[in-house]
């Protein structure tokens, strides 16, 4: 033994060889805290003062590493930005001294090895790769970049150009591919990996392969002249923020750090970009996303504390086909639970049928899945005109018309036919599910399971408790929903729950804005600017003006002070001229279906004249004027909802927005939105607006929050 610690620990080998073993006490796998961080600095120095003539890297956990535990380094984004300098610069010098031991190295990776972990392994002299495994570097997606030495060892490893596409993708990357750029040296299937790794280690240890001249190349200078500098790093940093956008600017400033230290060796080049890691780490984006990373990591945690008291689901059914059971059947299928597709009409189950197999044949284009795969998915769908074989299903989902009436009719059928524990769950976006449950013999088998459309892009799925609904029904829907591959949040009982209960305020505001003059593509494109996805029109039309007007009814019979409307909306116009958006080709936006068949909306001259005909007053409305007028009836309905108990902590609020609706992800969520404008300057801000009525007036607790500095997020 040369070194025992916690997480690391190194043996004696054969043949003067040695082992260091990545294997964190308690953990399920290896990451990259403060004490490992320690150990891997006492290992190397007990190792170089050791007769070893070679070192092979490994981990003990089915992951290589993955990644840095980004709680334990809050505390450097907390300091200025030479605090984090320096913090990064002595990290630096444990892997720096790790590469420079008088000896070769190898990393055997067996499974992911993400971030810190990858930067570990680009730290060794040779990298042996498990087939099964995947590496990459996915700072940029916390508003960072590589700091442990990544843009400097894989941009001398793989060349400017794929370092570039690496690092600014963030994406994680397959052995094949790793293979091919050069980033790994061999790949190898997993039980064949650590003897493909000393066979390459005792070849480099007995001097059989010069390992000195690579390890010279990865710690010298990038050697690009200037032409091919400018060549690959002006033409990168073009395309690169084109396809991020400027609210996200670390993909850019990880290329203008390549570039800046691509003329010095290593040592100077890490100083570099420590510098460009502490800039990145010192933004109000790496803040947010960081703290989303840190909320989805509670909500995780929070939904592992509800499945304790799941029961197994093993076959499930879903009642209605169309799009969208045709959406919940694939994401079962595809995750591994079989189906049952219902509808009352052979068209509805083709129509169903035909959502999933196109979803299945696009992952067929995209490599990810081949044909055989594709039909062994579609045979766990079964599609069904009868009720015959639901006796075996443990959870059935209703996702029918959005009708009271119709669905409680329906869940009280379905009911009949149903084994005593099955669990009945309704895809309701607005009605109340203590009221649904009055449809049911056994309501504390019953939930909601609203699933976002498209089914298969959106991770969020709302489990909505109901007056009567058991812990056991919760646990069980949040399990299945986890095993679908979503994020579940569970919510309390209310109209419209949590995210159209906050949506619809939004809508409420855009309504108002449009009354007041305001040309809603104009107010389209300043909202996407300010980081949506789409803005309020367009996405009124994608969700369905029919859906949206019946919506609307439903949250201004539940809450009427607020989002009752007292005038004709734009909304109701389109509605009234049977402009249901998308769905019939013409909303706010005329749509026609372009080279790719999708949808394409274009400006529509009769759309205008219709929200004409509803304008009350005309008014010049500045860029802010406009924002605020939208963003404050969501987040003050965010603030209603948490002190209403609809959810119970802020990360679960701000989580259901940013997975739900798409709200800007760099902003953080409608909660910490007003942390960072600050309590009191929102409240002062929401004042400023109150003669456009309740969406606008702040909670009495929110204003005593504001006297005390209070914030949502710590």
């Amino acid at each position: 033994m040369i070194y025992q610690g916690n997480g690391i620990k190194v043996d004696k080998l054969d043949n003067d060889l040695a082992e260091l073993v990545f294997d964190l006490n308690d953990e399920s796998v290896n990451k990259f805290n403060q004490a490992t961080l320690k150990e891997l600095s006492e290992a190397t120095a007990a190792l170089r003062g050791s007769d070893v003539k070679g070192l092979l890297v490994s981990s003990a956990k089915e992951s290589f590493i993955v990644g840095a535990d980004i709680t334990e380094f809050l505390e450097w984004f907390n300091k200025d930005e030479a605090g984090v300098i320096a913090d990064i610069l002595a990290a630096n010098e444990i892997f720096s001294a790790f590469e420079d031991l008088p000896f070769p190295t190898v990393i055997a990776i067996n499974g992911m090895a993400l971030g810190g972990g990858f930067e570990m392994a680009l730290a060794g002299d040779y990298r042996v790769m498990s087939s099964k495994a995947k590496v990459g570097l996915p700072e940029v997606k916390l508003g960072i970049f590589p700091g442990f030495g990544g843009t400097v060892r894989l941009s001398r490893l793989v060349g400017a150009d794929n370092a570039i596409e690496w690092i600014a993708s963030g994406n994680d990357n397959r052995a094949d591919d790793a293979f091919k750029i050069g980033a790994v040296d061999a790949v190898t299937e997993p039980d064949a990996l650590r003897d493909t790794a000393l066979q390459l280690l005792q070849r480099l240890a007995s001097g059989e392969v010069d390992y000195l001249k690579r390890r010279a190349a990865k710690k010298g200078k990038l050697g690009l002249n200037n032409i091919e500098s400018m060549m690959v790093f002006e033409t990168a940093k073009g395309f690169v923020a084109g396809k991020a956008g400027k609210h996200y600017p670390a993909p850019v400033e990880a290329i203008k750090a390549i570039q800046k230290h691509a003329n010095f060796d290593r040592d100077e080049a890490i100083a570099i970009e420590a510098k460009g890691f502490a800039k990145m780490a010192k933004t109000p984006v790496a803040q947010n996303l960081i703290g989303l990373f840190l909320n989805d990591q509670k909500i995780k945690k929070i939904a592992k504390d509800h499945v304790k008291q799941a029961r197994s689901v093993d076959k499930a059914a879903v009642l209605g086909a169309g799009i969208m059971g045709g959406g919940i059947a694939y994401q079962s299928a595809y995750k591994g639970t079989p189906i049952l597709m219902k509808d009352i009409n052979e068209a509805g189950i083709q129509l169903g049928l035909d959502e999933a197999s196109k979803l299945l044949s696009k992952q067929v284009e995209r490599g990810k899945m081949d044909v055989r795969a594709l039909a062994n998915t579609l045979t766990r769908i079964r599609p069904t005109l009868s009720y015959g074989d639901f006796g075996d299903a443990d959870v059935v989902v209703e996702a029918v018309v959005e009708n009271v009436k119709v669905k409680k009719a329906v869940l009280a059928e379905a009911e009949t036919h149903l084994k005593d524990d099955a669990i009945l769950a309704s895809n309701t976006s607005t009605i109340s599910i203590t009221e649904l449950a009055k449809a049911v013999k056994r309501p504390e088998q019953f939930c909601g399971m609203h699933f976002f459309n498209p089914v298969h892009r959106m991770p969020l799925v709302e489990v909505i408790r109901g007056e009567k609904t058991s812990d056991e029904t919760i646990a069980t829907v949040v399990s299945y929903a986890q095993k679908m591959g979503k994020t579940p949040i569970v919510v309390n009982d209310c109209p419209g729950f949590l995210v159209n209960r906050i949506l619809f305020p939004y809508f409420g505001g855009f309504a108002m804005l449009l009354r007041d003059g305001a040309n809603f593509e104009q107010v389209d494109k300043l909202m996407e600017g300010f980081g949506w996805p789409m803005g309020p029109a367009y996405l009124m039309d994608v969700v369905g003006i029919d859906t949206g007007v019946h919506a609307q009814a439903v949250m201004a019979e539940g809450f009427p002070e607020r989002m009752n409307q007292d005038f004709k909306t734009a909304m109701d116009v389109m509605y009234e001229q049977e402009r249901y958006g998308q769905k019939n080709g013409k909303g706010f936006y005329r749509y026609e279906i372009d080279k790719k068949g999708k949808p394409k909306k274009v400006s529509d001259e009769t759309a205008h004249e219709l929200v004409a005909g509803v304008r009350q007053q005309e008014q010049t409305l500045s860029d802010e004027d406009i924002i605020n007028r939208l963003m404050i009836p969501m987040c003050l309905e965010t603030v209603r909802c948490l002190e209403d108990g609809i959810v119970d902590t802020a990360a679960e609020a701000d989580m259901g927005l940013v997975y739900g609706i798409g709200f800007p992800p760099f902003r953080g969520g409608a909660l910490k939105y007003i942390d960072d404008i600050g309590v009191t300057e929102f409240v002062a801000l929401c004042d400023r607006y109150a003669d456009l009525g309740k969406l606008y007036e702040p909670t009495e607790k929110l204003r005593e929050m504001a006297k005390s500095d209070q914030k949502f997020h710590g």
